[in-house]
């Protein structure tokens, strides 16, 4: 018998209530998901679609209305085996970069000495061993992200979840993000739920993508990506297989947003969900 997924999410619906007027939001709905070990995922779908709901579920941060999620068998709860990373950096502005990428392990009450092996290890292999001793506001935006990544993977969790990450990056920057990124996860593997609007993003740098379609979100296809690893050679977005994959999800998202005309495309709302 093979052994359950270490990521089991079954049938799971979630419903808000907007704030403005109490309005319930339906953010997703009787959404199913394996994610197996070592694998790089993206999620992948139009604003609004439940992406972020669900990276929450499976960090333990909210709960489904109906439906399971199981991490490791039991019903997930935020701890040292689940990283996030999320778009805003969220680093801690009165701390130095190196006592930001400690910061959990002083949580977790990890002894000293293996606490500054680690940070130090963790700061190299980002690029940020020369910025250890200096502050959030003398970082620029890729330096920022690089040592909210060094601060999810210091605690080196099995899972890692990354809320659009680089969305807030100029292009240049982003690409040499991704690179950075999959270059990381081919030393130390582990499972990875990316979330993402880029479909560029998705298909350069996922095993499988997942397809989300607009609110109520729901999973409409899941693709395995069967480009070659590594991919850090540009010539890979030039690769036939690339353009056809990229194009075909283009097209599927354009195809989803024009029959919902209610979608945050044309209202430009976005709840963050």
């Amino acid at each position: 018998m093979n052994p359950a997924p270490p990521v089991v999410v079954s049938g799971v619906s979630k419903t808000f209530q907007r704030a403005r007027d109490r309005s319930p939001v339906e953010a997703l709905k009787d959404v199913s998901l394996n994610l197996r070990a070592n694998t790089f995922v993206t999620l992948l779908g139009p604003s609004g679609c439940g992406k972020t709901t669900l990276l929450r579920m499976i960090n333990g941060l909210i709960k489904p209305d109906s439906g399971q999620v199981l991490v490791f068998g039991e019903p997930p709860k935020p701890g040292p085996r689940i990283g996030f990373v999320f778009q805003s950096f969220r680093l801690i502005p009165w701390l130095t970069v190196r006592n930001n990428v400690g910061f959990g392990l002083s949580l977790q009450g990890v002894d000293q000495g293996e606490k500054n092996d680690r940070v130090e290890y963790y700061l190299k292999l980002v690029g940020l061993s020369r910025f250890a001793d200096v502050y959030p506001h003398e970082l620029s935006g890729g330096m920022k992200q690089r040592a909210a990544l060094a601060r999810a993977l210091v605690t080196e969790p099995e899972i890692l979840l990354m809320d659009e990450p680089f969305a807030s990056l100029d292009a240049q920057v982003r690409e040499l993000m991704q690179m950075e990124m999959m270059r990381l996860w081919s030393e130390r593997k582990s499972i990875v739920l990316f979330v993402t609007h880029s479909v560029d993003e998705a298909v350069i740098m996922a095993d499988q993508i997942v397809l989300m379609g607009p609110r109520p979100g729901r999973i409409v296809e899941t693709i395995d990506v069967t480009l070659p690893r590594p991919r850090w050679d540009a010539e890979i977005r030039m690769r036939r297989d690339f353009v056809e994959l990229r194009g075909y999800l283009w097209n599927r998202i354009r195809e989803m947003v024009m029959r919902d005309p209610s979608s945050d495309f044309y209202t430009g709302e976005s709840d963050s969900i």
